[in-house]
């Protein structure tokens, strides 16, 4: 598991470093989920120490939500200032998502002849 989550790290580095060096507008973690998944692809499989280590940080996932509760718990002032805009932008951004999902998918499924 130490050597999956090295990897991991590694790979979040290089995206890091990438887009410091290039400048491009893609945080670098983001871009070191592409170089890994670009690597695992390159590989033909996930080697079975990675899909173990990715089970077992899903399985944690939503301790990641903690931090997010207790900074909206903290700014609750700022958010009720503004809940109009924030609420405007969760229904826009999630009915764009679904858009942009449903396009995706269509392009994807292979098409069945009736």
């Amino acid at each position: 598991m130490i050597g999956s989550l090295a990897a991991l790290l590694l790979f979040q580095l290089a995206g890091e470093v990438c887009v410091r060096l290039t400048g491009l507008p893609l945080p670098g973690p983001v871009l070191g989920m592409i170089l890994l998944s670009t690597a695992l692809l390159i590989r033909g499989h996930t080697p079975v120490a990675f899909s173990n280590t990715s089970r077992g940080l899903l399985n944690y996932l939503a301790l990641l939500f903690v931090p997010a509760g207790v900074g909206i718990i903290t700014h609750l002032a700022r958010v009720a200032d503004e809940w109009i805009a924030i609420a405007i932008t969760l229904v826009v951004s999630t009915a764009l998502t679904m858009v942009v999902t449903a396009f995706t998918l269509r392009a994807l499924m292979p098409r069945k002849d009736a």
